[in-house]
């Protein structure tokens, strides 16, 4: 069948991260929605959750113009309350905004529905499990209505969901609308993420490990049958990485095409604007530095960080912070190392002692009291953070050579200290370290790479592995280093990152010039440019299987 016949007309996408912004997910989407509209303009159709209510959300830009005879129709004749607009993002996607909370009042009869066509266990649900499911299955009653208003049975529809929040709309829409095209992508398993978050050996045993069992183990069942039933039954499962790809394969029983996360690098400064946000960026962490010390720190310090979620194991944060301590022990170390580690937690609020100092610029003779925080913790004396620097004796003082600063906050611009963006400060970085041990893609060390920032990360990652596939060199020459990690070599990746930290402190400024360079052409061959073909290539597969319906 040629590539012309399967082309979709119209690709629905679906994601709990629609104009919703609370992980990886949205830069996924949000990037690759304008190779998405390059295909076909408008005719690509993201659904999100609307669950904005006391505030607009900032992504979404409302067209009351778009659509008005469907929703018109789908409020009267589906009960469905949704909003029609375009999203903030580059491509400037139409977005459809769906109000669930009407499906909560039929729920029982939804899982009862859902047990009885495609045996998903809901009985055990808890947390989030509800509040996804309703948001999925209204979803798919979006998607049918749409179909049904514009008459696309003679057309090629896709209906893409990420995410096992979603299954129940992948599930809804096969069973609805056989014609449709059905895709649905997992960017972790629910199961395999579980098990390496509790703290169990995930690759090491992965062969021996029967997935519905430790759906049981680990309070997971309602979560993990909703996932599989969905990577089972759609036309076409995919995921995100060759690494997640044998976790399908064990805890899903499915082998799923692999389509790699890309980037959009449209909105990254280049030339004289890039270097000028890096000497910004620059100055603002070595003043908050300073700020936090009580003393001036070297202008030329090492300034090194790791970012992302809050999940002390599975991204290696506690790896980073012992490497950082390993470092400090290097006695030829001549040049201060400044670590950041940037990860949102539970923060009370900015310190009020550090706006002030922050505020005045004053030279200071102290430190202020916890030199390592930027923001308050709600659980300050039980944060896994803070509890390994203290017992690390990590203290900041002047000679010490590597000093260590948590950042709790979101950064979005707004935090009360740095108010910048998260990609305004990481592009005043040397280097970035994410040594995950649980990490599907790595959007982290991507975008470190594409804004010109050496990283090193691990073969645990999926981006570490697409690296290591494209040829990576031994050391930090080639702008990135991919380390191997297992279940139980702890120390020793500990001790590579201390090392290649250590290589780029001696780096000359040509060197490190050249080294900022490497980093960026090799982002360049990750963008949605090279990868979205395999996006095509799965939805080829999903027509080709729903025209034999």
């Amino acid at each position: 069948m040629s590539k012309k016949i399967n082309t979709p007309d119209y690709i629905f996408e679906t994601s709990w991260e629609v104009c919703n912004k609370v992980g990886g997910i949205y830069t996924v989407l949000s990037t690759k929605a304008k190779s998405m509209q390059c295909i076909g303009k408008d005719r690509v159709i993201f659904i999100g959750p609307d669950v904005w209510k006391e505030t607009e959300s900032p992504w979404f830009k409302e067209d009351h113009s778009l659509y008005q005879d469907w929703k018109k129709v789908a409020k009267e004749q589906d009960g469905l309350i949704v909003r029609v607009g375009h999203w903030d993002v580059p491509g400037n996607p139409v977005v459809i905004l769906v109000d669930f909370n009407s499906f909560f009042s039929i729920k029982d009869s939804i899982y009862a529905d859902m047990w009885n066509k495609f045996k998903v266990d809901s009985l055990h649900a808890y947390g989030d499990y509800d509040e996804s499911c309703m948001f999925a299955y209204a979803s798919g009653v979006v998607i049918e209505s749409f179909y049904k208003f514009h008459k696309l049975e003679n057309k090629k529809v896709i209906a893409h969901f990420d995410e096992w929040m979603l299954g129940m709309g992948a599930l809804y829409v096969k069973d609805k609308l056989p014609k449709v095209g059905t895709v649905f992508t997992t960017h972790a398993t629910s199961i395999g993420r579980s098990i390496a978050g509790n703290g169990k050996p995930l690759y090491n045993y992965l062969s021996a490990y029967d997935s519905d069992q430790m759906a049981r183990e680990l309070n997971m069942v309602a979560k993990h049958s909703v996932e599989k039933a969905a990577a089972q039954q759609v036309d076409c499962f995919t995921t995100v990485s060759d690494i997640t790809a044998k976790e399908c394969h064990q805890l899903l029983r499915r082998d799923p095409v692999v389509t790699p996360n890309g980037f959009e690098k449209d909105f990254i400064p280049v030339g004289e604007k890039h270097e000028e946000k890096r000497i910004a960026a620059r100055k603002k962490l070595i003043k908050v530095a300073e700020a936090l010390f009580g003393y001036e720190v070297q202008q030329d310090a090492l300034l090194v960080a790791t970012s992302g979620r809050y999940e002390y194991r599975n991204k290696g944060i506690d790896v980073f912070i012992d490497a950082m301590h390993r470092l400090e022990h290097i006695r030829q170390l001549e040049k201060d190392v400044i670590a950041f580690i940037m990860v949102p937690a539970w923060i009370d609020g900015p310190r009020a002692e550090l706006q002030e100092r922050l505020k005045n610029g004053n030279k200071y003779t102290a430190p202020i009291s916890y030199p390592h925080i930027t923001h308050w913790l709600k659980n300050l004396n039980h944060d896994s953070v803070m509890g390994q620097i203290n017992y690390l004796n990590m203290r900041n003082r002047k000679e010490d050579k590597v000093k260590i600063i948590f950042v709790p906050s979101y950064l979005n611009g707004n935090d009360g200290i740095f108010d910048m963006p998260y990609y305004d400060l990481l592009i005043g970085l040397d280097v970035t370290v994410f040594p995950s041990y649980y990490e599907p893609w790595g959007y982290t060390p991507h975008e470190s790479i594409a804004f010109s920032v050496p990283t090193i990360t691990t073969s645990l990652a999926g981006f570490g592995l697409w690296m290591r596939k494209m040829g990576d060199k031994k050391g930090m020459d080639d702008g990135a280093e991919v380390i191997t990690r297992d279940d139980y070599n702890f120390i020793e990746v500990s001790e590579d990152i201390c090392n290649r930290v250590f290589e780029m402190s001696t780096k000359s400024e040509e060197e490190e010039r050249l080294l900022r360079k490497e980093a960026l052409d090799r982002a360049a061959l990750a963008d949605w440019s090279h990868f979205y073909k395999h996006y095509e290539e799965a939805y080829r597969i999903a027509l080709d299987a729903a025209s034999k319906r």
